[in-house]
């Protein structure tokens, strides 16, 4: 579905639907802004990440607009629609931005949280299931492996039932497997507890700074 499909007239919608929300006119980026974006994009791409993300995510973030529609972003970015449509994609996956629907409205709309790197923290954690998945998939190829199931800790009683050893002639691929799994697991747990800290110090921060009656 692309994004030249137009928004559905009124007069063919049931006459008890609930009225839509007119898409906003698009914003004028002064050149402060654009410089902004620019910037945020360099400094983004220098972690191995595509600049256009990082234009995308500089564009919503310094702008007052609760959406944007990727014919929008594409127009105000000067950027193909391809490009557009790869890079929110792979955006709202990480969970950096989240879609925005209108009802009657086949366009994609997309928007930014207030807190863009706790969501993006929550998001994490769905990506380390995806990658545990893909991990216990790898243990049913060898023979003898115990796919799936929680990994043995250092401090089980119990020796690990999934431990190479030097007879074993998968001992190297079962050895990465079982250290990959390990490290998701004490990820996992740690990325928890970080977004708890996280979302702590956000919320005191905010709660111990002026408000505009404290500055009169």
């Amino acid at each position: 579905m692309t994004d030249t499909a137009g928004v559905t007239p009124a007069s063919s919608l049931p006459s008890d639907a609930p009225a839509t929300d007119a898409p906003p006119a698009l914003p004028v980026l002064d050149q402060a802004r654009t410089q902004f974006v620019e910037q945020f994009a360099l400094v983004w791409a220098t972690a191995g990440n595509p600049r256009m993300e990082g234009r995308i995510m500089g564009l919503l973030m310094i702008l007052d607009e609760p959406y944007l529609s990727s014919t929008q972003i594409a127009t105000m970015l000067h950027a193909s629609a391809g490009a557009v449509s790869t890079s929110t994609r792979q955006l709202v996956d990480v969970g950096f931005l989240k879609r925005h629907v209108i009802p009657g409205d086949r366009n994609h709309y997309f928007r930014v949280e207030d807190d863009i790197w706790g969501s993006f923290l929550g998001g994490e954690r769905h990506y380390l299931q995806r990658l545990q998945d893909v991990i216990d998939t790898g243990f049913a190829v060898i023979p003898g492996a115990t796919a799936g199931g929680e990994p043995t800790t250092p401090s089980d009683a119990q020796p690990d039932a999934t431990a190479p050893t030097a007879e074993h002639p998968d001992a190297g691929p079962l050895l990465r497997l079982t250290n990959a799994r390990l490290y998701i697991t004490w990820l996992t747990g740690y990325q928890r507890r970080m977004l708890a800290d996280w979302q702590a110090y956000r919320d005191a921060a905010h709660a111990a700074a002026p408000t505009p009656e404290d500055t009169e």
